[in-house]
């Protein structure tokens, strides 16, 4: 026999539909509504205790409770599945869970907020129907009361829902009889309200919906002192824009209504007022029109297509509504609602019906079937001129039958995806809306927000937009939240949407039509389930972009099915190729993705998405640094195997894979450390140093080092430590952090030492000696890499005694010693060409060609420098490629061809562009200071030097800077400023007085010679 219980009213029990008498006394049903509630959890006999008699029960209070539990069991025992039971946590009701009429409205609430809209609608009406009045009616302690106040509200909530579910499914006509009386019993229930005013507005009483807005602004005013929230006062703002998404959907055709008024629909929505940007879109659409008055197109369709909040409803509509005169039959507009969050897309007979219904058709005359209303639709449309404006579309099918006959109409589809099949089969122009530029949103913002104020405060404007990343609807929002608020500083919302944890909080409207949440949730539920998932792996990544290689590694999936969700994702604009073979998200799209990784799949799925993904980016860039660089190849087998990678046979090949991913390696690195994958934090960075080095990317190249250092702080990995501490030293180097690159190569030395390294030592010790030179120790220099040449040699590490030459080479053009460099320098070019390494080859070539010049060799000085410069150049390395036409000019110099060298020079500067390297720069700056001053050109000579002093103080390099000192002597001297040079003039010589060097010789026209700068990096 089966039972039900009744709360939702007076406490009732039923068996078999037949009411239970023998539950007894008020206070024996409290204890069966007590228990009932928490069904199927325990309750202990103290908890019914408080619960039915309050703080202040009677003595016997526990015996009450023994006998009523006893007393209950015999009155339910007909009820076979109803039991009482007691166990160590008290008393249990075991029972159907939608045996209580409370616990069933729960559920049927709980399902209609995951269902359809036409599922949710009954879904709510069987819930409602389960109240029968005031819960636990009669019942007066404390806990009742509180709980009766809480289902109460739950049942308001309820009924909400329901409400806004009718305003979605365009049935705000009912509403309006519904609505008025329970906003009288509820005046101050801002939710309610604005669903009358929005009923209201749909319903064509715009003035009375305002009206209702106020009285409630005023009540909330005189009784709380506080303002409408921002949701309300959000659609306020709406209102008084007419913003399009606030017309009604299509409500189903009622077949009793009288026709049409008239045979010319006006159906176009408002015009958005504050349309912002978009000329050249604008001119297109212009263009298509033109194009329509063609006799031998019958159709002109204009496929808008964008990204959910892209503005592709508000393009269409300021763009017919500055054309209406073009279409004097009139405008049919119908929302398919294709990607719409809240309902299904709209049938295509459905949206027949409307445009037939509006062209005149009698309801009781329109076709059945598909077929007949649209042959009906385009005889009615046949001959005649009509604007058909069909927003959201979904696909080709949901179109294909609103399309007019005749070639006067005019056609216009928006909708999230390509539909490539109008393109196709129906001659559709396709127009594709991108972001907002700069500019663009800028001026939405400022029209939205006001302009005194966006000037008032710039730096939190340009944080704001950055945020929106172009997005128009993530403008408006922001503006929206802004403008309906004056008294919030734009720097406090712009601090809110700044912190990490947000995401996209600060875009969360509460309204579904302008929540990009929604919007975006709408595009995810259309795709395929592949691509849908793929969608969300690509949010447990950072990064920028990403190549079908990497998605196939992250789906775990074949090339040819992920290019295929690729494709379909690219065509829902979550995706954009904006290269070839390479594929962006926006950024706000991607913390969606993000979303919707953490909340849909677990932290183990997330975690292995991204150590395939990090497994296959250490392989491949394992292979493309080996491609690169053959001397810094990792040991085979450190990098696990991957799915499918690109296989790299040129040099360039590799090279322009590792600039197109160097955003998502440098990001990886991080990313891998804060989730745990320790290996590849380390390994990555070890991996790409002579990458970030070639490139000249000094700060990736320390950043991802520092990650590197952290991460193996958790592994056991002495030879992975030293080698991080040793290439962190080689960047801050590079950066002229000289201290901290001296601190770094002795720690190397040490813990390679304690390793029995030495060759890894005879490495340190190199680096070291770079140090020392760029410091002007050249003593220490000379000292340091004479030790690593002897560890070198008796360990028969041969590339490695050819770089430690190089160095050395360097210190004694320092020191003066030209001739014993030349030797050192000669030899280290043997070896390079003997071991086939081209970055060493060239790199001993251009030192020669340095050594030469700085000899007087003019002839030997060319022909080394043209061979290094075409050897850089094609290795892709800018600093030296830089350096190399330096050397050539200064070389043309000394020649006395003064145009070639300046020209050169200006080669030099252009290859150097955008380089971080104060040392390099102080270098080229002061080599054209001396081409400017031996052609005449004092003034300009002048400004160099002084640039390339300053290059050469952030360089801190006191060679370079006694350099620059007197060539800012020279040329203020050849200025008739000799006075000005004085101080200059003696800065250089105490400064090369310091360095126990002499200074450079003059140049036989009078200007300053440079002196010898070696320039080679090592290893």
């Amino acid at each position: 026999m089966s039972a039900e219980f009744g709360l939702l009213g007076t406490i009732e029990a039923h068996i078999d539909g037949r009411p239970v008498d023998a539950l007894g006394h008020t206070r024996q049903r409290c204890v069966l509504a007590a228990l009932l509630v928490d069904s199927p959890r325990a309750v202990t006999a103290e908890q019914l205790v408080e619960r039915v008699w309050g703080d202040d029960p009677p003595r016997q209070a526990l015996n009450s409770v023994y006998s009523s539990v006893s007393r209950l069991r015999r009155a339910l025992a007909p009820a076979g599945e109803v039991r009482i039971d007691r166990g160590p946590g008290g008393y249990v009701v075991t029972t159907e869970a939608d045996a209580v009429d409370l616990h069933r409205f729960r559920t049927l609430v709980a399902r209609a907020r995951k269902a359809d809209d036409a599922e949710a609608d009954a879904l709510l009406e069987q819930a409602l129907l389960l109240w029968r009045g005031d819960p636990f009616a009669t019942v007066d302690t404390v806990w009742f009361n509180a709980l009766r106040e809480t289902l109460k509200h739950e049942r308001a909530q309820a009924e909400l829902d329901r409400h806004d579910l009718r305003l979605r499914l365009g049935d705000h006509l009912r509403l309006l009889s519904e609505l008025p009386a329970l906003v009288r019993h509820r005046p101050l229930d801002e939710r309610l309200v604005g669903q009358l005013v929005l009923a209201l507005y749909r319903g064509g009483r715009t003035a009375e919906a305002l009206t209702r807005y106020e009285e409630l602004r005023r009540r909330l005013a005189d009784e709380l002192g506080a303002d409408p929230g921002p949701e309300l006062r959000a659609l306020h703002t709406r209102i008084l824009t007419a913003d399009p998404a606030l017309t009604a959907p299509a409500a189903p055709v009622d077949p009793t209504a009288a026709p049409a008024s008239g045979p010319v629909p006006r159906q176009l929505p408002s015009p958005p007022v504050t349309f912002t940007g978009r000329a050249k879109e604008i001119t297109a659409l212009d263009g298509l029109l033109a194009d329509g008055a063609e006799p031998a197109r019958t159709v002109v369709i204009s496929a808008i297509a964008g990204a959910g909040g892209i503005g592709k409803t508000w393009l269409a509509l300021q763009w017919a509504h500055h054309h209406l005169d073009r279409f004097p039959d009139g405008q049919l507009y119908a929302n398919l609602r294709g990607f719409d969050p809240l309902a299904d897309p709209m049938s295509p007979q459905t949206a027949l019906r409307g445009f037939l219904v509006a062209l005149g058709t009698d309801p009781e005359g329109v076709p059945r079937d598909l077929d007949g209303q649209s042959a009906l639709y385009r005889s009615l449309t046949a001959g005649r001129r009509f604007l058909v404006l069909l927003d959201n579309a979904r696909d080709t099918a949901q179109v294909a039958p609103l399309l007019p006959g005749g070639d006067g109409c005019t056609v216009v589809v928006t909708s999230r995806s390509r539909l490539p099949g109008l393109t196709a089969a129906h001659g559709a122009r396709p127009l594709t809306l991108d972001v907002f530029a700069e500019e663009e949103a800028h001026a939405l913002f400022t029209r939205l927000v006001g302009a005194e104020r966006t000037a008032a405060e710039p730096a939190a404007v340009t944080s704001l937009l950055a945020y929106c990343a172009g997005l128009p609807l993530a403008v408006g929002i922001l503006a929206a939240r802004a403008a309906t608020s004056p008294e919030l500083l734009l720097a406090a919302l712009a601090d809110e949407v700044g912190e990490a944890h947000s995401g996209l909080d600060a875009l969360d409207t509460g309204d579904v039509a302008a929540d990009l949440r929604a919007v975006l949730t709408a595009s995810l539920k259309a795709l395929p389930p592949a691509a849908a998932q793929l969608f969300r792996l690509l949010g447990t990544v950072s990064g920028t972009d990403v190549d079908p290689y990497a998605a196939a590694a992250l789906a775990e999936s074949t090339a040819s099915a992920t290019r295929a969700a690729l494709r379909a994702l690219v065509g829902a604009h979550l995706l954009q190729e904006h290269a070839p073979g390479r594929y962006r998200m926006h950024d706000l799209t991607r913390l969606f993705a993000a979303e919707r990784a953490a909340r849909d799949e677990s932290a183990a799925w997330q975690r292995g998405a991204l150590q395939r993904y990090a497994d296959f980016l250490l392989h491949t860039a394992t292979a493309a640094v080996g491609q690169v660089d053959p001397r810094r190849t990792s040991a085979p087998g450190e990098a696990p195997a991957p799915f499918a990678a690109p296989q790299f046979t040129a040099y360039e090949q590799a090279l322009d894979w590792l600039d197109a991913e160097r955003e998502n390696l440098t990001a990886l690195v991080r990313r891998a450390h804060e989730c745990g994958l320790h290996e590849h934090a380390w390994r990555l960075p070890r991996t790409l140093w002579p990458y970030y080095f070639l490139r000249g990317h000094l700060t990736e190249w320390t950043a991802s080092h520092r990650v590197a250092l952290a991460a193996l702080g958790h592994l056991d990995a002495p030879a992975g430590h030293a080698d991080t501490v040793h290439n962190l030293g080689t960047a801050l180097w590079q950066l002229a952090r000289y201290e901290e690159a001296a601190g770094a190569f002795e720690e190397a030395v040490d813990r390679r030492h304690s390793l029995g390294d030495h060759v890894g030592v005879a490495s340190s010790l190199t680096n070291l000696a770079v140090v020392s030179y760029y410091s002007g120790r050249y003593p220490d220099a000379l000292r340091h890499g004479l030790r690593s040449l002897a560890l070198r040699r008796d360990a028969g590490d041969v590339l490695g005694e050819s770089s430690t030459l190089t160095l050395v080479s360097g210190v004694l053009a320092r020191m003066g010693r030209y001739e014993e460099a030349l030797s050192h320098s000669l030899r280290s070019l043997d070896i390079f060409r003997e071991q086939g390494d081209p970055h060493g080859e060239a790199s001993a070539r251009l030192n020669l060609g340095i050594l030469y010049e700085r000899l007087g060799r003019i002839d030997d000085a060319f022909a080394y420098g043209r061979v290094a410069l075409a050897a850089m150049e094609r290795l892709g390395h800018r600093a030296r490629t830089a350096l190399a036409y330096s050397v050539l000019a200064t070389a043309h110099t000394r020649a006395g061809e003064h145009r070639t060298a300046l020209e050169l020079h200006r080669e030099a500067l252009s290859a150097a562009e955008g380089l971080d390297d104060p040392g390099e720069l102080a270098v080229l700056d002061l080599e054209h200071a001396v081409s400017l001053q031996a052609a005449a050109d004092h003034a300009g000579a002048l400004g160099r030097a002084r640039t390339g002093l300053a290059h050469a103080e952030r360089a801190r390099d006191p060679y370079e800077q006694a350099r620059a000192h007197q060539f800012v002597a020279d040329a203020l001297g050849a200025l008739g400023r000799s006075g000005e040079g004085a101080t200059h003039r003696e800065r250089a010589r105490a400064g090369f007085a310091a360095l126990g060097v002499e200074p450079p010789a003059p140049c036989v026209d009078g200007a300053a010679a440079p002196g010898g700068a070696d320039t080679a990096q090592v290893s």
